[in-house]
Order: C-alpha cells, then structure tokens, then sequence
C-alpha cells in the first residue's frame, strides 16, 4: 500500500491504493478492494478519500471528445480541469455556467460533489448543465445518464461522492459570454443586516454575488466585511490583454501553522479596511475574480502539518439572521476564526442530486486549522446551531460530521444507497454509515 491521495485540508491522513485510469474505454481493474474515484484532490475533507482501500485517479482522463464553439456544448472526459475547459472556451466566446472558487477541479470531480458557485441564485449548480454522462460499474457495465435516460441514476451521481460508479465523460452547456472581463462592485459591510439588505437586492440585478465577513469581530461589528457583486461585461476593446500574474507558490508546510488568533486578527483587520470607501467600482479579469486562491499554488500548507478542517453550512432562509449571528458569535467567541470566510445566499431552483448540498438560504463557509480536540469541540457547537435551524452541512467540506447529522442533512440517503456501486467505498460513506 502506498500513501497517497490527499484532500485539499490534509486531513485525515489515510493509507490507499493508487491505480491511474488511462483509457476510459477498458474496464475497472479494482485489485479486489473496495475503490473510489480520485479527481485532483480538491475536496476539503475525507469524501474524496478511501483508507485501506484504491483510488483510481482520473487526472489521466484528461481529453476533450468534442466542443462546438457555435452552441457551446462540449464533451469531455472526466479528469480534464475546469482550467482546461476555459482556455478553449473564453477565446471563443463561452464561460462555465457555474464554477466553485478553484478552477483546478475536475469534470467528474465536480458533478460528483454537484458544486455551486457565486451565481447560484440565478444557475443552481452544476449538475443542471450536465446533459449527458458515462458511468461505468465495476461488473463492466456501461450507462449514459441524462435527466431524459436512466434519470434515476443521474440523480444518484450528480451529487453522489463518487460512490455509483466511475464517471468516464460528460457533455455540459457552457455559457455565452462577449470577453474575459466583468463589471464589479465592492460594498463595504458594517454588520450582518448590510448582508442581508444588499444581497436582497444584488440577487435581482447581478448574476454573481459573493460576501467576506470578518469572522473575528465581535459586538456591533459581528458580521463586518465586503461583498462583491459583478455581471460580465460586453466587449472591452481598450482593455489591455490580461496578463496573469506570476503565481507564488507555498512550497513546503512550516512545522507548525501559521494561521493563528494573531495572524487571524490581523488579517482580517487589514482586509476588512483595504477598502475605505463604501463602494468601489472596477472592471475585472474572471481570474481575480472567480479564483483569488488559485494565485497562490499550495495555500493549504500553510496550515501546518495537521492540515485543516472546513465547515460550510446552508440554513434556511427564514431563520438565517439569528441563525448565521449565533455561529459567527460561537466562532469569535471560541477565537479559532478563519481567514477565508465566505458568505452567500443561495437560490430557490432545486438541485438535481440525491445528495446534492445546494439548497435555499443561506450558506457560510470557514477554514478552521486543525487544532485538535478544541477544534472538534467547536464543530460540535456548529453542527448543534445548524441541526437545530433544519440547515445542512457540505460533504465536499467535510471531515466531522456524525453519521445521525447527515441523514437529518440529506433525508434521501437511503435511496441513494441503493445505487451504490457495490465495489466502491469511501472513508466517508463509513464514517457516516457506522
């Protein structure tokens, strides 16, 4: 056995298989052991992970099948990167529909988790630009699956973590765009009510809206910080050519992790008043934009060796102020805040999966290092807010969560289990089966 195939917040840390899948057309060699897909490791916790067991990594599926630049439909196989698709697609005028905060995730990667982005309110979430699929079964067989054929098996693996079978292609709709640029604004947030307020209103006007909050303030300035709204902008011809700037890159893990009360403070302190005025208006490049993080190659490490949990939650609506107030109190008060954290209201259009995370409300998401039992302690008090107001916690996110909380978050697993691959396993499905 041969340690590999990290997620994205270093833990756990597992012992797995590696297998590389080369050709999509050859069948599934499993060496008898249970085995999950592994795209590019950007899942945060131990969903993309299968201890004891083989990962078969798809990076090598990585060829374009088809793309017609005049109806923007393209078809690929599942280990190309989101990245990929957009350096064929913006030149020619096309966009994805919806993409989370990294483009260095995969096709199959993302259908399997059913990502949202910052037009959820308007788009919904991948899983409804996917027009058609390829799942191959460890016993061999093949199934296209659409909303049209095998629906049911669709709706199981748009969502599914990877459990139904391993996704060898997928044909999705991208979207019309006239250049890379977008028109921003950039709001400056007094409190969690100025969230509130603007993002009503920003969800009528602008395709994607997106809000930091400074998760270390506390008292009258609990839930401070800036929310940016943007539409793409028509053709910018007196734009220079966008050039992107040089990539730094985190290029080994400090021995303890520097994001700590201090930094944290600091930080956000730093960034909450970079902007002094109450709105700013600029023309963007999609990069800066859609992916900040991804300037920074291996941010991950500098949490340390322990790596990092996050927790993203969704709550209802209707009880969202007092609900994302009390864990923004918890979390200022427990003083493990996070230098990312993101706020954003998501849409009423249903998501496809059976498991599929997205729904309406209001979703927060937070990096927390891992620290051990405190940690673990102050996800226990998050889960308890979150079960209570009826919310849901991301499996894509995820590395704590109890087996009850997720059957309360996702009420139709026991559907959903009945299209497991029978060959396939996951350290998370285990975690939340026992």
């Amino acid at each position: 056995m041969s340690k590999a195939g990290q997620s994205w917040g270093r833990y756990p840390h597992t012992t797995q298989q590696i297998l590389a899948v080369a050709d999509r057309h050859r069948s599934l060699q499993t060496n008898n052991a249970p085995c999950l897909p592994y795209g590019n490791g950007r899942s945060y916790g131990d969903s993309c992970l299968n201890d004891g067991g083989v990962l078969l990594h798809t990076r090598t599926l990585d060829r374009f099948i088809a793309f017609d630049p005049a109806t923007g439909i393209v078809r690929c196989e599942a280990g190309v990167l989101f990245a990929e698709i957009l350096d064929i697609s913006v030149p020619q005028g096309w966009f994805l529909p919806v993409t989370p905060g990294t483009r260095y995730v995969t096709v199959g990667g993302a259908i399997a988790n059913d990502v949202h982005g910052k037009n959820h309110h308007r788009a919904g979430t991948i899983g409804h630009y996917v027009e058609e699929l390829e799942l191959l079964r460890t016993d061999g067989q093949r199934l296209r699956c659409s909303d049209k054929q095998n629906a049911d098996w669709f709706a199981a693996t748009v969502g599914g973590l990877g459990l139904t079978g391993l996704i060898t292609w997928a044909t999705l709709q991208l979207r019309r765009i006239k250049g890379p640029w977008l028109i921003v604004e950039n709001h400056r947030l007094h409190n969690l009510a100025d969230f509130f307020s603007l993002s009503a209103e920003s969800d009528r006007d602008y395709e994607y809206t997106v809000a930091w909050v400074d998760c270390a303030a506390k008292g009258t300035k609990l839930g401070r910080g800036l929310l940016s709204r943007a539409n793409h902008a028509p053709a910018c011809p007196d734009k220079q050519p966008h050039k992107p700037s040089r990539r730094l890159r985190v290029p080994i893990a400090p021995p303890m992790s520097l994001v700590n009360p201090l930094s944290l403070r600091v930080f956000n302190s730093f960034y909450y008043h970079r902007q002094r005025k109450n709105i700013v208006h600029t023309v963007s490049h999609y990069e800066p934009f859609f992916y900040p993080l991804d300037a920074i190659g291996d941010w991950n490490r500098l949490y340390g060796p322990r790596g990092f949990l996050q927790y993203q939650c969704v709550v209802p609506l209707d009880t969202a102020n007092e609900t994302i107030l009390e864990l923004l109190r918890i979390i200022s008060c427990h003083g493990e805040g996070s230098f990312l954290a993101v706020l954003k209201q998501f849409g009423a259009r249903p998501s496809i999966g059976l498991l599929s995370f997205a729904r309406p409300g209001v979703t927060l998401a937070l990096d927390f290092p891992h620290r051990g039992k405190s940690t673990f302690n102050l996800l226990d008090q998050l889960d308890r807010v979150v079960t209570a107001a009826q919310g849901a916690v991301y499996p894509a996110k995820d590395a704590h969560m109890s087996g009850q909380s997720f059957r309360q978050y996702f009420p139709r697993w026991d559907v959903f289990r009945t299209f497991i691959d029978p060959g396939f396993s996951s350290s998370f499905w285990r975690r939340v089966m026992e």
